[in-house]
């Protein structure tokens, strides 16, 4: 009877290289993730700011602080906007979402 070799042993660097290469992509995913969210958030500030801008701007020109129309309808255009483009990505994020629940494997 004789023996063949089916494949060397691995030394035990091979297997920490493979365990730190997978945590190196776990990492990546993470930070990837953690980038996202952050700028999303960022986003929603962002927003609230406008619409705390806006609200200021209305307050200020009703208690007579200001006669500036067009401050009050700026400040709401830029907080609208800002509100309809935060809207638009998070329907789009929720779509490619349930896109990819979708899929089957």
């Amino acid at each position: 009877m004789e023996f063949t070799s089916i494949g060397a042993v691995k030394s035990l660097s091979d297997y920490t290289a493979t365990w730190n290469r997978g945590k190196t992509e776990e990492t990546a995913k993470n930070t990837a993730f953690e980038t996202l969210f952050q700028s999303a958030m960022q986003m929603i500030q962002e927003t609230n700011d406008y619409t705390n801008a806006a609200e200021e701007a209305e307050l200020s020109y009703a208690m007579g602080l200001t006669n500036s129309t067009t401050d009050v309808q700026v400040a709401q255009q830029k907080a609208n906007i800002s509100l309809q483009y935060t809207v638009a990505v998070r329907n789009a994020v929720l779509d490619a979402y349930k896109e990819i629940m979708q899929l089957q494997f």
